[in-house]
């Protein structure tokens, strides 16, 4: 790599210790936007392997086309009814044939989506969800950027971002989801949380989907969502010094029993609909004032893909950068250009309160020099995505 691309700059502090406000939210994993991403990352998973499986190594796809269409139910308190399924259109590109030989690519991709959801959303039946796959052939120009051998060449001009550590404001928002699901069943995989903090004062709004047949009146219904509060602001309050809000449900109507109420634990069911991309970034977080790329990282093909890649590898290094040299907060950028190697980016900066520049590139060229890793792990799910 060229010295001459690298950038450090220096910082004299923790830039977020100070910073106030920060917003920070996240989409859980049953949010139509994160169910997306996950449905798109586990079809590209399933062909990557098929590839390899078949054919000796990964052929170029991208998946990142997944569109979600909004169901219609009835909820009620006990238990309502799904009137209409909720619609996946699986979209993008895949490598079809090798060799005049067919590859099954729409049967692979329904089935990884079918397999991902039935995994993933507890209480959503088969029937409530429909997919068609409407995958197309891949681009040549495309194909030949993946090489023979060779180190693969970037399939497009984007930039990864990646920051470390995560804000106490962060660890909060991107932990408390699971939490909420883990110790309420009423509560479906919907749970979308905003945190808001100034100063040492943090608010955080929460969007929890309660599940009909777990409440039979509304009053049981506000108990749950007291339980939220009260588990929320525990669980923030145990994390941080300071002032901690919460609000949940915050469009709830009591008196006319208009609330947050599904069948599936899904906003998904009714109304809301969802794409890949217009959620969490690679860190599992949407943090508006921290640096983010818009790149969607979930169903890009994991070899050649710089808007996947490089935004696994900024994060990596930048985690590095803080444990290996000490640096108490690190920002790093990458840039690609079409058709370079991917192991060399066209340009490289590093913020930080880490001082030593040469161990600071070396850190970073490391990670792009392990790129075959990233790509092995990713395929075998053991990378978080968002």
């Amino acid at each position: 790599m060229d010295d001459s691309s690298v950038t450090v700059q220096h910082l004299d502090r923790n830039p977020v210790s100070s910073q106030s406000p920060e917003f920070v939210e996240r989409k859980g994993l049953g949010h139509p936007d994160t169910l997306c991403d996950g449905i798109a990352e586990a079809i590209s998973r399933r062909l990557s392997r098929y590839y390899l499986d078949e054919f000796g190594r990964i052929l170029h796809h991208n998946t990142d086309s997944v569109q979600l269409v909004a169901g219609t139910t009835k909820p009620a308190f006990g238990g309502g009814e799904i009137v209409e399924p909720i619609s996946v259109i699986i979209g993008g590109q895949a490598t079809k044939t090798v060799d005049r030989r067919r590859v099954p690519t729409d049967e692979l991709a329904v089935g990884a989506a079918r397999d991902y959801v039935d995994t993933t959303i507890e209480e959503l039946p088969a029937d409530a969800i429909e997919f068609e796959s409407r995958l197309g052939e891949t681009s040549a120009d495309l194909k030949t950027l993946f090489g023979d051998g060779d180190v693969p060449r970037a399939n497009d001009t984007s930039i990864g971002v990646g920051y470390a550590p995560l804000s106490k404001t962060d660890h909060i928002v991107r932990g408390l989801e699971s939490e909420i699901r883990k110790k309420i069943p009423a509560v479906g995989e919907d749970v979308k949380v905003l945190g808001w903090r100034t100063d040492d004062q943090l608010r955080l709004t929460v969007a929890a989907a309660v599940i009909s047949r777990y409440v039979a009146t509304v009053e049981e219904y506000v108990e749950i969502t007291d339980h939220v509060e009260a588990l929320a602001k525990r669980y923030a309050s145990d994390r941080m010094d300071g002032d901690v809000q919460v609000d949940v449900n915050a469009a709830d109507d009591i008196e006319t029993e208009t609330v947050y109420l599904t069948e599936t634990g899904l906003s998904a069911e009714m109304g809301d609909d969802g794409n890949v991309g217009r959620g969490n970034r690679g860190n599992g977080l949407i943090t508006p004032t921290r640096p983010m790329s818009l790149e969607a990282t979930a169903g890009k093909n994991p070899v050649s893909h710089v808007g996947k890649l490089y935004n696994l590898v900024a994060r990596n290094a930048a985690d590095r950068i803080n444990r290996e040299l000490g640096a108490e907060y690190t920002e790093v950028k990458l840039l690609s250009q079409i058709g370079a190697p991917i192991t060399a980016p066209q340009a490289i900066d590093v913020e930080t309160t880490a001082c030593d520049d040469e161990a600071i590139r070396q850190l970073v060229t490391a990670e792009l020099e392990d790129l075959d890793e990233l790509t092995h792990d990713i395929v075998a799910g053991d990378v978080q995505l968002f």
